[in-house]
């Protein structure tokens, strides 16, 4: 459209003074039917058309889209996951440190404690190494060399 206005323009300029008639009728097409045409179609579809489609599209559907999809997948998906995430994190370092704290810390020393120390080793070893001793010391060793000696 704008290579006719232009192409309007030259012959417009190029008319002399003695072209009367054609002068008035090219500046009237020109002037009110390009005019009109153009104002007429930037206006309907550049104005309402695009303006609308635009405004349709950008701020509805990808405003709507984008919104959907940040508050579904990123607000309610990954902070469902992370909160989750956290929640098994701290759930599973409260196990892990419960039962770590519980059973080796308490029960498998408290278990070593007592059994080893006091109930078998104390008790058991100490009195069979200590009747042993004093069974093979006092028995053997000392009545065996009064023994041996008579």
């Amino acid at each position: 459209m704008l290579l006719v206005i232009v192409m309007f323009s030259e012959q417009i300029f190029t008319f002399t003074s003695t072209d009367t008639y054609l002068y008035p009728c090219i500046h009237m097409y020109a002037c009110t039917y390009i005019h009109t045409y153009v104002h007429t179609y930037i206006r309907t579809y550049v104005h309402t058309y695009v303006r609308t489609y635009i405004h349709t599209y950008i701020h509805t559907y990808i405003h709507t889209y984008i919104h959907t999809y940040i508050h579904t997948y990123i607000h309610t998906y990954i902070h469902t996951c992370i909160h989750t995430y956290i929640c098994i994190h701290t759930y599973i370092h409260a196990y892990i440190h419960t039962y770590i704290h519980t059973y080796v810390r308490t029960y498998l020393r408290t278990y070593i404690h007592t059994y080893v120390r006091t109930s078998y080793l104390h008790t058991y070893v100490h009195t069979c190494v200590h009747t042993y001793m004093c069974t093979y010391i006092h028995t053997y060793f000392l009545f065996g060399r009064k023994v041996a000696l008579y």
